[in-house]
């Protein structure tokens, strides 16, 4: 095994974005304790497996998980913390191919982030997995056709082909779909034209907050729209699509036909 590399200090790092969406998104979920650095607030395993009782109820065994530590045996449990860890990414069919309880214990950045962005992807499958009456995950075209639906079901002239379609990055049609979802919530008065990257992002941050404010547990950041980040891109329809359908959890097959 190679050694650990030496203490990382924190003061002089800077949290990407990816690092701070996925905080972002951990700390949405209600987490114990709150995560304010990725990597060594992930190292003892606990964060993650709160996250995968949210993603399936059920799936941690807790009573194999150490959640408190002796001083002379601490980091070993924490390394059997992050390979059980590893283990149920790989009953959820998580690809971690070279991922180790290890990897994660000892902080390493990038095996770390592959295994949190499929814990995320996940989670917002799983709220659509909740909604479709087959328990499978709702796959991307269905979120892009009922998106589609319901904008055009509320005169809105906003259509999108895909989530890496070049429309999406002055996120008029995340405002628009706001707007469907919620008939005039939206100040249009405060929409720009989206002719430049800062009116893109300005608009990017205006729909975000506004469907925060509906209920939506959006994780993505503005700048994710603006630039046309697909992947977040479609968690942002993807918990749209979820807070459209929660209220009318008896009335989804009209809601999809929209």
């Amino acid at each position: 095994l190679d050694k650990p590399e030496e203490p990382l200090e924190l003061e002089n790092l800077e949290e990407t974005r990816e690092e701070k969406t996925y905080r972002n998104w951990m700390n949405s979920m209600g987490v114990k304790p709150y995560v304010n650095w990725l990597y060594s607030d992930l190292a003892d395993g606990l964060v993650i497996f709160q996250l995968y009782d949210v993603i399936k109820p059920g799936l941690v065994d807790w009573n194999r998980v150490h959640r408190t530590f002796t001083k002379l045996k601490a980091f070993m449990e924490k390394l059997e913390n992050c390979n059980y860890a590893v283990d149920l990414g790989k009953q959820l069919k998580f690809s971690l191919v070279g991922v180790a309880g290890q990897d994660i214990s000892d902080g390493n950045a990038t095996l770390t982030l592959a295994l949190v962005w499929q814990l995320m992807r996940a989670y917002t499958l799983s709220i659509l997995a909740q909604l479709a009456d087959t328990g499978h995950p709702i796959i991307e075209k269905e979120i892009v056709d009922w998106a589609n639906g319901k904008l055009k079901a509320a005169g809105k002239q906003t259509q999108i082909k895909s989530f890496q379609d070049p429309c999406i990055m002055d996120a008029r049609p995340v405002i628009d779909l706001v707007d469907a979802i919620n008939p005039g919530c939206i100040n249009y008065s405060q929409v720009l034209p989206g002719e430049t990257q800062e009116e893109r992002l300005d608009n990017a941050k205006y729909a975000i907050s506004m469907a925060r404010k509906l209920g939506a547990r959006i994780y993505a950041l503005p700048e994710d729209i603006a630039e046309g980040k697909h992947k977040m891109v479609m968690t942002v329809f993807a918990c749209l699509m979820a807070r459209d359908y929660v209220p009318n959890m008896g009335s989804k097959e009209n809601a999809s036909a929209e």
